[in-house]
């Protein structure tokens, strides 16, 4: 899968299992003991990785982001079990908090090969084929989230729940990616409160990031077939009930989920 996977220390291992298995029996965890939270992004990373690896989950897409439009870029591998065509039916309770965000997707046309020199911005952006609007679920498996160790919540692949995609569009350089029109209902009622923004800005400037990040240094290849989706417009809606989300972003197909 990449190249750090099964090759953790002892520490990192054992929380990189404790994931897995929480991921695998959809139970929570206690907040990490210290000597168990990641040092730094690249443990972080690495976690990722087993975790996946210990599942024995292939991967079928990236979340990315940043918090603002010149903050540092992190992401996330998904699993591809985790994906699902718009219209999905899932279970709410087995989404802990159960977090719904309104995204745009992004699919490339080429492979993206390991490489020892860095992508350009420019190739990168002129490999993607189709977009799409995205439903993502924010889940995590510690009881305590939010109030987690940021970097614990990164190896819990950025709070990854599951991702609802719509149709993908050809892709335009000329969409409003910055600040698209959009709207956002749950049960027929509209649930997005305030301007429909992306922090990092353009989501575009997460994909080189994210093509060199797996290119260079996971050493695995960027394919046709992963979605990545790229933050949300419109914050975090929970969910009280059981109900229908439907997300519709201009230019683009709808993306309706069914939370039961």
């Amino acid at each position: 899968m990449s190249s750090f996977a099964g090759r953790l220390d002892a520490p990192l291992h054992a929380l990189s299992e404790m994931l897995a298995s929480a991921r695998a029996a959809r139970t929570r965890l206690d907040a990490p003991a210290p000597d168990l939270v990641p040092a730094d992004a690249d443990a972080a990373y690495a976690i990722q990785h087993e975790t996946l690896w210990l599942a024995d989950a292939r991967i079928g897409g990236w979340k990315v982001g940043a918090k603002s439009p010149v903050a540092a870029v992190q992401g996330a591998p998904l699993p591809a079990a985790g994906i699902h065509a718009s219209g999905a039916r899932l279970t709410r309770s087995e989404y802990v908090p159960a977090g719904l965000e309104l995204e745009i997707a992004f699919r490339f046309a080429r492979r993206f090969e390991p490489s020892n020199e860095p992508y350009s911005d420019a190739e990168v952006l002129a490999g993607i084929d189709g977009i799409a609007a995205a439903v993502e679920i924010v889940a995590s498996r510690y009881t305590g989230w939010p109030e987690i160790d940021r970097l614990a919540q990164l190896a819990d692949l950025q709070n990854h729940g599951a991702l609802i995609v719509g149709e993908f569009t050809r892709y335009r350089a000329d969409f409003p990616f910055v600040a698209p029109a959009l709207q956002l209902h749950f049960e027929g009622r509209d649930v997005l409160h305030s301007a429909p923004s992306n922090p990092a800005g353009d989501p575009r400037r997460l994909l080189p990031w994210l093509v060199n990040h797996c290119t260079r240094k996971l050493r695995i290849a960027v394919t046709p077939e992963w979605v990545i989706t790229t933050g949300s417009y419109t914050g975090m809606f929970f969910p009280e009930t059981a109900g229908e989300l439907s997300g519709h972003i201009d230019g683009l197909a709808p993306v309706n989920l069914a939370l039961r």
